[in-house]
């Protein structure tokens, strides 16, 4: 007598195309959630996920409130909010041009600065958490797989813009 199989036949499928996008932003999260859990432990209580791609625009030398705008993919008027919003929390302070007294330039201030250098270690300490749960090997070759499949530009910061503003 053979064993008859009950239910549906096993059958080796795979994910669902519309898994891979959620998969990789949900991992996104996941980094950016303990990295915000351990920024305010660091003092930095007010940051959000948006906030770092609002500095990383402004870079070291600053820029104007339309140039970064402009490289975030939002209006001038919500680029100005959110330096209004960044100003009254200490992270950034408008000044003018050194070249262009006309021009108001937007600059990191040392907490700024700070919650970047801070983020940036927090960001390593998560890489090799990552590495123990999945093996270097493993993190290094998805890491190489990525770059493989996407941009060579990494810091793209219109994503504010491209997510519909803020």
């Amino acid at each position: 007598m053979t064993k008859q199989r009950i239910g549906p036949p096993a059958v080796s499928v795979d994910p669902p195309g519309f898994e891979l996008p959620l998969r990789l932003f949900m991992g996104f999260r996941v980094l950016i959630d303990e990295l915000h859990t351990e920024l305010v432990r660091q003092g930095h209580p007010d940051l959000r996920p948006m906030h770092g791609f609002v500095f990383q625009a402004i870079g070291t030398d600053g820029t104007t409130a339309t140039e970064l705008g402009r490289r975030l993919g939002v209006s001038k008027q919500a680029a100005g909010k959110t330096i209004d919003s960044l100003e009254q929390l200490g992270y950034v302070e408008r000044g003018s041009d050194p070249r262009d007294a006309r021009r108001k330039v937007v600059r990191l201030t040392e907490r700024g600065v700070d919650s970047l250098v801070r983020s940036a270690r927090v960001f390593d300490e998560l890489r090799a958490r990552w590495a123990q749960t999945l093996g270097e090997e493993r993190l290094r070759a998805m890491e190489t797989d990525l770059r493989k499949v996407t941009p060579a530009d990494l810091f793209r910061l219109d994503v504010p813009g491209w997510f519909g503003g803020y």
